[in-house]
């Protein structure tokens, strides 16, 4: 999702920092918080293995949640987005994009979530470094969605959910562990509940009983798979306890950003600020998928003039891209954002033909992986290039990503977790 902004003003606070400092947590800036970027029972490689072996808890409270209503709400996501939302199913959630006009800049990456259907009610997650930014955008795109007509809040209604929280279960055991905090278990089976679909569920409370609904989506940002959790800000944290308290020790730990950052590198997923920006379009950061089918023959969404031209290739009549996100396995010394990455010319000469845009070592793999932008015609998995780090040339492999194969509980998949 995001990165952090820099950090002049006074930092926010979500809901759970005191729960964090009473776990150990070494908290960091990020986004414009205070945000735990691991705890004093792991280091961040054995929280990356946890979650991939077990499960861990995630505060992501920080990230912007959002409600959208009304009869012009369908068609004005239809408008900043390249999603069929008319054709999202109740109840299911899809990654996409809020662009520009005319040049199809990503202005924030979002998962945008269908929960009613006539009235139209929409659930949106978007970027707490992009706050600033994606509210004076969707601002100024309402206003402009219902010039001349009467009331504007008739027409779209937004809503921006301050202050609740949002946590994020994940890993094999995250199924089992929630099953057992739900208030009326034998009245929801989640082995039933597929990645990218969501439903209301009430937690078993200690001191207060059932819980009010709770909006819980299968999905989340590491590649395993797992839960992310719409809490009101009067049971955020003792939803969060309860979750904590049934995982148990030796089932479920907290984890911060550091161990969220590598499971999702090695997850293939994009990060705003580093792997996406105002200027990288769909196309180019490889995520052509969020562009619906018939999107792709009617347009009518922001950018189309430039996104629906990138998908054909020159000789389809097209104009292509011109450079390509790619995934990258480095010899030597891990690559961080920045890094050149460089090739050799029919002559010999060393060439720059790309940017490193995220890079770590990878827990999983025990190699350093990195993604970044080439130059077409570099980015076939397989093409050999060079990455600069610390001035010195590293050899790399151009790979296709994800990494590590993601998890998710599908339902074509045919096992369960856990």
């Amino acid at each position: 999702m995001s990165t952090a902004a820099t950090e002049t003003a006074p930092l926010e606070r979500t809901a759970l920092h005191d729960l964090h400092v009473t776990h150990g947590a070494t908290m960091v800036p990020f986004a414009g918080y205070s945000m735990p970027v691991q705890y004093s029972d792991l280091s961040v490689g054995e929280s990356h293995k946890w979650t991939r072996e077990k499960a861990s808890l995630f505060d992501v409270g920080h990230m912007v949640q959002h409600r959208f209503s009304g009869p012009l709400a369908s068609s004005l996501l239809e408008k900043v987005t390249p999603t069929s939302i008319t054709e999202l199913k109740t109840n299911h959630s899809t990654l996409s994009c809020l662009l520009h006009p005319k040049t199809g800049g990503i202005v924030d990456d979002t998962v945008i979530t269908r929960l009613q259907q006539s009235p139209d009610l929409f659930y949106l997650v978007t970027n707490a470094a992009c706050r600033a930014k994606d509210l004076e955008y969707l601002s100024f795109q309402i206003s402009k969605h219902t010039k001349g007509l009467l009331t504007d809040s008739q027409n779209i209604g937004w809503q921006v959910l301050d202050n609740w929280g949002l946590v994020a279960l994940q890993g094999p055991l995250s199924v089992n562990i929630l099953q057992e905090t739900l208030a009326k278990p034998e009245d929801i089976d989640l082995n039933s509940l597929y990645f990218g679909q969501c439903v209301q569920v009430s937690f078993n409370l200690p001191s207060a009983g059932a819980s009010e609904p709770v909006l819980i989506t299968r999905g989340g940002y590491t590649g395993e798979d797992g839960f992310e959790i719409s809490l009101p800000p009067q049971i955020t944290i003792p939803v969060t306890e309860l979750i904590l308290k049934v995982g148990g020790r030796e089932r479920l730990r907290l984890a911060g950003l550091g161990a969220r950052d590598s499971l999702r590198l090695e997850a293939g997923m994009c990060l705003y600020g580093h792997d996406l920006d105002d200027i990288i379009t769909p196309v180019e950061a490889g995520l052509s998928w969020v562009i619906s089918k018939n999107r792709r023959a009617s347009g009518g969404f922001y950018g189309d003039e430039t996104i629906l031209q990138q998908l054909k290739p020159l000789k389809n009549g097209g104009i292509g891209v011109q450079r390509r996100r790619v995934g990258l396995i480095i010899q030597g010394a891990p690559a961080r954002e920045g890094a050149e990455i460089v090739a050799d010319t029919t002559e010999g000469q060393q060439q720059v033909v790309g940017k490193v845009t995220s890079g770590c070592p990878s827990p999983t793999l025990g190699r350093n992986i990195a993604m970044g932008y080439v130059k077409s015609g570099y980015h076939k998995a397989g093409t050999e290039v060079g990455v600069l780090v610390r001035g010195k040339r590293r050899k790399a492999e151009v790979v296709k990503m994800p990494f590590v194969a993601s998890k998710y509980w599908k339902q074509a998949a045919g096992t369960a977790p856990g």
